[in-house]
């Protein structure tokens, strides 16, 4: 599902593994993002986005496995300003103006973005002279992204680039993204709004427990995780009887109803009405949401 053959390579996990004690934070995985791609990673808290990223870094190294941007070790690619990078846990600086931070990081990088485009892309012109410790948390976010833009990076990365920002900050932010993606460059965000993964990412690279469950589009997740969900009461009929019925994936209780995912609604609700078990039919094509749900938790098969 990925689209990465025939493609220079920007990023490439190779039987990557990080343990934490008896925890294993990332588990074998494999992962390629050509250059160019804007990826989404997806994951429910804990379901080692963050380690991914951190070793993509350079942060931390793999304890097996190998990590590579530009087909070389992460530290290096990240000294020679190859890799910007917006963190969720990046403190404000106390008495700097953001102009003078932007300009501070940009600095530091063999072929920097100029400033002022920097704080346009970012949307932040308007606070270049304000202190970046007097700004509220959706500016001071605008702020991490004109910072990871300084070095003008051929990979950005971004974990949760949204956080704090309203739907207006939002729009600006994934126009100004886009903008910089289509001049050709790779990026990889982290989200837990599921509609811009959607939306603005080229593939969905789902994690869970450590591993890639999931690595393709929106549409091809939610296929692969099942194409409709039909939705009925079950009319005194039992989950187990309900799950051998044609098309049907799982089966889920929720509350008085019983969810079917299926890949064929058409065969499986004119089954259920040979059953007799159509009561309260509703019947929807997969969300993304669903999708992940699918992807990344226990099915329950039976009641």
């Amino acid at each position: 599902m990925t689209k990465t053959t025939g493609t220079p390579t920007a990023v490439s996990f190779t039987g990557a593994v990080k343990t934490y004690g008896a925890v294993r934070a990332v588990d074998g995985v494999d992962l390629r993002i050509a250059r160019g791609e804007t990826i989404a990673l997806l994951g429910r808290n804990g379901a080692g986005k963050s380690t991914l990223i951190s070793l993509l870094l350079g942060l931390h190294p793999p304890d097996e496995g190998t990590v590579q941007l530009f087909d070389a070790p992460p530290e290096r690619a990240v000294r020679a300003g190859r890799v910007g990078a917006m963190l969720q846990d990046a403190r404000a600086v106390p008495r700097v103006t953001v102009q003078e931070l932007v300009a501070f990081v940009a600095g530091r990088y063999p072929d920097p973005m100029p400033v002022a485009r920097a704080l346009e892309l970012a949307g932040i012109t308007d606070l270049a002279r304000r202190r970046v410790d007097r700004l509220s948390g959706g500016q001071t976010q605008r702020v991490r992204f004109a910072v990871a833009l300084a070095g003008n990076p051929s990979l950005l990365v971004l974990d949760e680039p949204t956080a704090a920002l309203d739907v207006e900050a939002r729009q600006t932010f994934w126009r100004s993204m886009r903008a910089y993606a289509d001049r050709g460059h790779t990026v990889l965000f982290s989200t837990h709004h599921l509609e811009e993964a959607d939306t603005h990412a080229d593939r969905i690279v789902v994690i869970d427990r450590g591993r890639v469950v999931a690595d393709g589009t929106g549409e091809q997740l939610r296929r692969a995780a099942g194409g409709a969900l039909v939705s009925i009461e079950p009319a005194g009929r039992g989950t187990e009887e309900l799950a051998l019925l044609p098309g049907v994936r799982t089966v889920e209780v929720r509350g008085k109803r019983v969810l079917l995912r299926t890949d064929d609604s058409d065969k499986t609700v004119i089954a259920l009405a040979a059953l007799g078990a159509i009561r309260r039919l509703e019947v929807a094509p997969a969300s993304l949401e669903d999708a992940f749900l699918a992807l990344t938790a226990p099915r329950k098969e039976t009641a």
